[in-house]
């Protein structure tokens, strides 16, 4: 039917989509092989080849054909068994070209590099977008539903679901995107960028991307949010499949990082670094050019949000760019770790770079490096520009304007702009160019830091971050009171205490150091540490309970350190041991050899604090909490860190970089918590003031009592739909009470109109929103009813075959609090949990059936009853087209009676078990017909028309449908039902075959459409080398 809305409705309108900013489309089955205008040899071929080759003649038309030949067998032959390895040495062919050499006339062997791609003039190359592509490798058959080539090379691949269906979700996509690169992976050498949609929302990822990591891409011109009046599917393939912009990702946006052990991650830019890099390069050659204001910009991107990768692309187009002939970049932040971290992520980024970047070692190293003539990618801190004692100023070291100096995290209270550091910066590079990257906003009352960089050209806000997936909301709670501190124990924090900053240079305000010495030995008391650490402890295991994760504990000095740490593993000892690579809990700092000797046990050295740091990267290492005073509060990321317990003086935008340590994506983690105890709510609400005030939108921290107003709302919601039922033997009864209670709990649930649906969606936004509330009282409180919710929905999924849960929606409040007291959802038995012994669903017996219907909750049974007729039909459906389809509408009817309520449960019930029985009779059709599994599919194709059953009986219709099963087998071939000339040729066989014994002509065409249906079905089913 034309009005069906079906997958491939949208699959049409993105090639249509496609169409319109000029590419090629084409049907798959047109350039399969014997396809009417094939282009490939076999289905292992993954490769357009002539049009890759002609692609290579045309762009290096001075190059000899012996030197084409080579570059395209290193294009097509790849020789490692990784997957990741070769479309790493794809990727840099398709960038650098392909290395060749040959011998030229005069006799001398020259090396070459074949140019594959023309990223300059987008129309040079050839784009084409195919559908239904098929691939056959390993005995594996797939079909993506569209796939980009560029010149004959396939760097996209683009899967679709249908919008309507409320079972394949973009997810559902993505899960089949992970089983192509298991089956067909010779695809995916070549691939650039991987694409999810359901015809609304859309996804884009790279080949190692986990699920968190497909993102979004909301714009199409990078000017303002498209996506709000386009469908998502619209806006990435007019946005990221632009020519020029597709080129330019592939060209400048895609890094591969070693993460370690030679494990390669493959990692691209998001809409938001793409475009804030595209005007930060146009804000460069303005800033840079002669006359130019040397004030390139700052972009202000939230913490989280990849802001380092962003500098890396940014660096990466800057040196490449023709305008700045060979320019020099220098990378400065205020801090030797973070000087670290960001010249680590760019050295694992220096393909990207075309080069190794540098780190200045000293002041001399750092003038050494400048005084070069060009080039390079230089990292210092803002320290080594000071003059040595015996300058009066910085001396000169280059005046070139090709300089480029990168400021991370650009404000006042880090580079003193007013009389220090930048001052030393203009005196030694006076016609740098400088541009800012920040996490958080500039005040709007810092005046000198937009003297020297300029004003935004770049904004992505928390709202925008979030509204992405890019970072998750972070929430916050106060302690304070459940420390019971008498008055005078309690920390003051007054306004001129506020000017102290993480910075080291505040030990030199002598004024400044008597007050934190003073609010320090408040802090630091034994007894309130004894308070801190039995609170910290019991509400870092009630977390650990519903969300598995790491916290950070952060402290005011190296000596409350120590002593919380003492506390703490005084309260749990087997948290502690000596070696680094065991412990629960460790302290990172440094120190000397000066420092007390009960320190010296938690100073290490650089190399072992960055051991440490992978420890604690690692999910799955048993290094959990890290105690650290200003270490590791910037630049660090853990995705898997939920929790933050600070218990240090904070304001502005150090305490903004430090929350936001937890609110990176990983997983299904909902959000991060802050754990306040020592004062922070002014200290945040300004923040946030100042936050708005710049244009950011959305909240730096959530009140964690909105998260429990919301757990209380939806708790509201499954209690209303228990009303009247008593569930006392959950909380007072043994195992066996509450096992025996899941199926009258079910029954309730079923009883209500729509009641699985809504019960299902209200228990999953409870658990979301307990884990975020989770220790707070209230949260304790209901724990038992949130864990008897649960067990119900894992009852009821469990029940339903087609929807079968995603690791990721496997809720921990289930996993923690219910294992603990009877069963996880992943071992609840709807048929263990209703009394009846599981049966082999292709037997149905009557004794089985019995059992059923003698059920005492009938509303539970018709559920039974449904999973495994839906089973049995599904198995069915795999063989033979018209008894599945004639099963199916007997059961959906029945099922439509059932929620209409127009008759009773019981008859309901005994109209299911005569499917049952029906479908159990079905199943021997075939003995007593002396007619094979495949031949009496046929039979029931042939005999769908009563008219045909009574010219023709059941005799000749045996032989109709014999005749036709040895045909097909003999006929068909690899994908013989998308290949247009094969099915004309099955179509004339059948319809042959039918005259031939006088089936009516009247009911030949859709006999003939029927029959074809089935052997398409067949040849699906059976196995590819006996019958395909």
């Amino acid at each position: 039917m034309s009005g069906v809305f079906s997958e491939s409705v949208i699959e049409q309108a993105a090639l249509a989509w496609l169409e319109s900013i000029e590419y090629s489309a084409v049907f798959g089955l047109y350039i399969a092989p014997d396809g009417r205008f094939s282009e490939r040899e076999n289905y292992g071929q993954v490769v357009l080849i002539r049009r890759l080759q002609q692609s290579l003649i045309t762009l290096n038309p001075k190059v000899p054909t012996v030197a084409i030949e080579e570059a395209l067998r290193k294009l097509t032959i790849l020789d490692s068994p990784s997957l990741i390895t070769n479309n790493h040495t794809i990727h840099k062919y398709l960038i650098e070209g392909v290395p060749v050499e040959y011998t030229r006339e005069d006799g001398n062997i020259s090396g070459d590099y074949i140019q594959v791609i023309d990223f300059d003039n987008p129309d040079n190359n050839d784009f084409l977008a195919v559908n239904q592509f098929t691939v056959v490798e390993n005995k594996n058959e797939r079909r993506p539903d569209i796939v980009i080539f560029i010149n004959g090379l396939p760097l996209a691949v683009i899967e679709l679901k249908n919008a309507v269906d409320d079972k394949a979700t973009i997810w559902t996509a993505y899960n089949q995107l992970q089983t192509y690169k298991e089956q067909i992976p010779s695809l995916f050498n070549y691939n650039a960028v991987l694409m999810i949609s359901d015809g609304l929302y859309a996804r884009v990822g790279t080949l190692t991307a986990n699920k968190e990591w497909f993102l979004p891409w909301r714009t199409i011109d990078g000017e303002g949010l498209d996506d709000d009046h386009l469908t998502q599917l619209e806006v990435v393939l007019k946005g990221l499949f632009d020519k020029q912009r597709f080129l330019d990702i592939i060209r400048y946006y895609i890094v591969f990082e070693d993460i370690g052990g030679g494990n390669l991650v493959k990692k691209m830019a998001g809409y938001h670094q793409f475009h804030a890099v595209r005007h930060a390069i146009q804000s460069t050659i303005r800033a840079a050019k002669p006359g130019g204001d040397k004030r390139i910009g700052v972009v202000w991107h939230t913490q989280g949000s990849c802001k380092s990768l962003t500098m890396a692309f940014f660096t990466g187009r800057v040196v490449l760019h023709k305008d700045l002939e060979n320019p020099t970049i220098v990378v400065i932040t205020d801090r030797n770790d973070l000087d670290d971290q960001l010249f680590g992520t760019f050295s694992r980024c220096h393909e990207l770079l075309r080069q190794q970047p540098i780190q200045a070692q000293s002041r001399d190293h750092l003038r050494e490096l400048l005084t070069t003539a060009s080039g390079g990618v230089i990292f210092t801190t803002v320290q080594k520009f000071f003059p040595t004692d015996t300058e009066r100023a910085h001396p000169l070291l280059t005046d070139r304007r090709n300089v480029i100096l990168i400021a991370d995290e650009a404000h006042r209270s880090q580079y003193d702009f007013i009389d220090g550091f930048a001052r030393h910066m203009r005196d030694a590079l006076p016609n740098a160019s400088f541009i800012g990257f920040t996490g958080t906003p500039i005040e709007l009352t810092d005046a000198n830091t937009r003297a020297v960089f300029g004003d935004y050209i770049s904004i992505y806000d928390i709202e925008q971050a979030v509204q992405d997936g890019s970072t998750v909301p972070i929430y916050y709670e106060s302690r304070l009171a459940m420390l019971e501190l008498d008055e005078e124990q309690k920390p003051k924090i007054d306004d001129e205490f506020e000017e102290v900053t993480e910075s080291e240079e505040f030990e030199s305000k002598e004024k400044l150091k008597a007050k934190w010495a003073t609010l320090e030995s408040l802090v630091g008391s034994e007894q309130r540490l004894k308070k801190v650490a039995e609170d910290l402890v019991k509400h870092y295991e009630n977390r650990q309970d519903v969300l598995t994760g790491k916290a950070m504990i952060v402290c005011m000095s190296r000596r409350i350190c120590v002593e919380l740490y003492k506390a703490i593993i005084t309260l749990r000892p087997g948290w502690h041991n000596d070696e680094d690579d065991k412990g629960k809990i460790k302290i990172v700092m440094t120190g000397s050899a000066s420092d007390p000797v009960e320190w010296q046990q938690h100073i290490r050295s650089k190399s072992r604090r960055e051991e440490l740091g992978k420890r604690f990267k690692d999910a799955d290492d048993h290094f959990q909490i890290a105690i650290v005073r200003d270490m590791w509060l910037t630049g660090f990321d853990v995705p898997c860190l939920h929790t933050m317990y600070i218990d240090k003086p904070m304001r502005g935008h150090g305490l903004m970089q430090a929350i936001a340590r937890v609110n990176r994506v990983y997983r299904d983690k909902p959000g991060g918590l802050i754990v306040d105890y020592i004062g922070l709510a002014e200290q945040l609400k300004q923040a946030l003031s100042n936050y708005t005030e710049s244009g950011g939108k959305g909240q730096t921290a959530i009140d964690q009592n909105e998260a429990v107003a919301l757990m209380l709302e939806k708790y509201e919601v499954c209690c209303d739909m228990f009303h009247g039922f008593n569930r006392d033997l959950w909380i007072t009864g043994n195992s066996q009470d509450r096992l025996s209670l899941l199926p009258r709990a079910q029954e309730h649930i079923l009883s209500l109109e729509d009641g699985k649906n809504r019960f299902v969606r209200a228990v999953i936004e409870l658990t979301k929103a307990y884990a975020l509330s989770v220790p707070h009282k209230k949260a304790l409180e209901i724990s038992d009813d949130v864990a008897f919710f649960q067990a119900v929905k894992a009852a009821l999924v469990k029940s339903q075959p087609d929807k079968q849960r995603s690791k990721d929606e496997i809720e921990h409040v289930i996993r923690q609090i219910i294992s603990k007291a009877v069963i996880t959802d992943e071992v609840i038995d709807i048929f263990s949990a209703a009394g009846i012994k599981k049966p082999d669903i292709s037997i149905l017996s009557d004794e089985f059936l019995a059992d059923i219907r003698g059920m005492e909750h009938k509303n539970l049974a018709v559920e039974l009853l449904k999973k495994l007729l839906d089973s049995e039909i599904k198995i069915i459906a795999r063989k033979n087209v018209v008894m599945a389809r004639s099963f199916t509408e007997l059961l959906e009817n029945a099922i439509a009676k059932y929620h209409n309520r127009s008759v009773e449960t019981i008859q309901v019930i005994d109209e299911l078990i005569k499917i049952a029985k029906e479908m159990r009779e079905a199943s021997t059709r075939g003995d007593k017909l002396g007619l094979s599994e495949d031949e009496i599919a046929f039979y029931d194709a042939l005999g769908v028309n009563d008219s045909a059953v009574a010219v023709l009986g059941d005799d000749q219709l045996r032989k109709i449908a014999q005749e036709i099963a040895k045909a097909v087998r003999n006929n068909v071939k690899i994908d013989w039902a998308i290949r247009e000339n094969v099915r004309a040729e099955m179509r004339v066989i059948v319809k042959r075959i039918l005259r031939k014994y006088g089936y009516p002509p009247d009911k030949q065409a859709q006999a003939t459409e029927l029959v074809l249906e089935q052997a398409e079905l067949i040849c699906k089913t059976d196995d590819m080398e006996t019958l395909c």
